[in-house]
């Protein structure tokens, strides 16, 4: 369905290992965390803006941007030598960064940072298997609120709900857990447990645009080479008292895994990304491979797709090389795409379907980060997937519908108009002649298989019921 396009690596590339790139939620730029450094790239011309170094004394492993800071971009950064500095950038020379203030507490390298909604809270996690939270009180001001220790592991990502003030950690104990602030104190509220290796990263369903009808919903990534959908099961709680905590829980809320992608990767899995505009989760891992998830509506498996895989997935090859699905077979299976032995160890999805997958995108590299951003492309702002890997590159690239798609959607609008229209030979021909071909594509049946439409009309005449009624009844849309 849909084919993955190299844009742009953003330039020059770092000298080291890129771990992580965080693009601002308001202006064109992004910040990558590479050595003990800091780079600030621009999302118009790809080029990089300027360097932050300083402040830290080994590489900076994490970064996050602070919400509202638009006027006076404000970004943390955590470190392997187990700080958080908090940086601003200078009004007078926007080249310019200036080192804040240093958050200390933690007894091993900062893994993972991020800000609240709001933005006046700062999550930090450790490999001391702690999470920290701070809150802003004033200008390069902030009080330590509570350290949360439940973990029994390296605690490998946090992540803030879009809305409320509910955290998500993940950690090399295989768990999720959830904290809340109750009565002024922070406690654990929920344990996710279903992966069986550590857990590498999380990330909350954006708010924007989303099905209201479904509540809070969060993926996550593992080692274990799984991707999960968690959301809260309604209308329950228990009670519940942690173990660990110094600031302990009193109240509980009952999450459930809701579903698994499909099992497209053949290696760790480092990093997941959702969609605010397409709601699409892209991944990336130790295979080098950046995959592309689509959820199905309503729940239902489309015809076509097959154990969570879409027939007409475009999927490129080692080299970058698309591999088109071929026409009039809607059985296709990509040579280059999946082998058959991880097509035997895929796990059916009922919700979500793989819709693009592109090989070795850093060579033969890792790749440690996968983020959704905007970006200007061909003189216009559009969504992009941002990539970050151990060569050191950032990459850009573009999601977008296969070009044999694209001619099938626009084939499928003829032959609708077609059906309604052609009543007669003349018609008919009429209809043909300003096509240039009687080769018209479309879908009378099923809309992932493609079919050439008939040169004559007498057999025209004998499907045509079949198109207008899929039309009339929803079950086809010629767009």
């Amino acid at each position: 369905m849909a084919v993955i396009v190299p844009i742009a690596t953003l330039t020059p590339p770092c000298a080291s290992r890129a771990w992580l790139s965080t693009p601002h939620p308001d202006l064109p730029i992004v910040a990558t965390a590479t050595g003990n450094a800091l780079r600030i790239y621009s999302l118009t011309s790809f080029t990089l803006l300027s360097t932050i170094t300083g402040g830290h004394k080994r590489s900076i492993r994490s970064a996050a941007w602070q919400p509202g800071s638009k006027q006076k971009p404000v970004i943390a950064t955590g470190s392997f030598d187990a700080s958080v500095g908090i940086w601003s950038q200078e009004e007078d020379d926007k080249e310019e960064w200036r080192f804040a203030i240093v958050l200390d507490g933690c007894e091993s390298e900062v893994k993972s940072v991020a800000w609240s909604a709001g933005g006046n809270l700062l999550a930090i996690c450790s490999r001391d298997k702690s999470v920290w939270i701070w809150e802003e009180v004033g200008e390069d001001d902030f009080e330590t609120v509570a350290v949360l220790q439940e973990h029994e592991g390296d605690v490998k990502c946090v992540a803030w709900h879009p809305e409320e003030e509910l955290l998500a950690s993940a950690s090399y104990d295989d768990d999720i857990r959830l904290w809340r602030e109750e009565i002024d104190d922070w406690g654990c509220v929920s344990v996710l447990r279903g992966h069986e290796s550590t857990v590498w990263a999380v990330e909350w369903e954006p708010m924007q645009g989303r099905n209201q009808d479904v509540g809070s919903r969060l993926v996550s990534c593992s080692d274990d080479g799984t991707i999960r959908v968690w959301k809260k099961k309604p209308g329950e709680q228990r009670q519940q008292q942690s173990r660990l905590s110094i600031i302990r829980s009193t109240s509980a809320e009952e999450w459930i895994e809701e579903g698994q992608l499909p099992k497209q990767h053949v290696r760790t899995i480092y990093s997941v990304a959702w969609s605010k505009v397409s709601h699409r989760i892209a991944s990336v891992g130790g295979d080098g491979k950046i995959v592309v998830y689509e959820e199905n509506p309503a729940g239902a498996l489309a015809d076509g797709v097959a154990n969570g895989v879409d027939h007409d997935t475009a999927h490129n090859g080692e080299n970058g090389t698309v591999t088109a699905p071929s026409v009039p077979d809607a059985t296709h299976q990509p040579e280059d795409g999946l082998s058959k032995d991880l097509q035997g160890r895929q796990e059916e999805s009922p919700t979500w379907r793989v819709v693009a997958e592109y090989g070795c995108a850093h060579g033969v590299f890792e790749i440690n980060h996968i983020a959704w951003a905007k970006a200007k492309v061909d003189g216009s702002e559009q969504e992009v997937i941002m990539t970050t890997g151990d060569d050191g590159e950032v990459k850009i690239w573009k999601s977008k519908m296969h070009p044999t798609k694209v001619l099938a959607a626009a084939a499928m609008t003829a032959a609708a108009l077609l059906s309604l229209l052609a009543t007669s030979q003349e018609l008919f021909d009429s209809a043909l002649k300003a096509k240039g071909s009687n080769e018209i594509i479309y879908g009378p049946l099923k809309p992932l298989e493609l079919y050439h439409f008939p040169s004559s009309f007498e057999t025209y005449l004998k499907i045509a019921p079949d198109i207008r009624k899929q039309i009339i009844n929803g079950s086809l849309d010629p767009t």
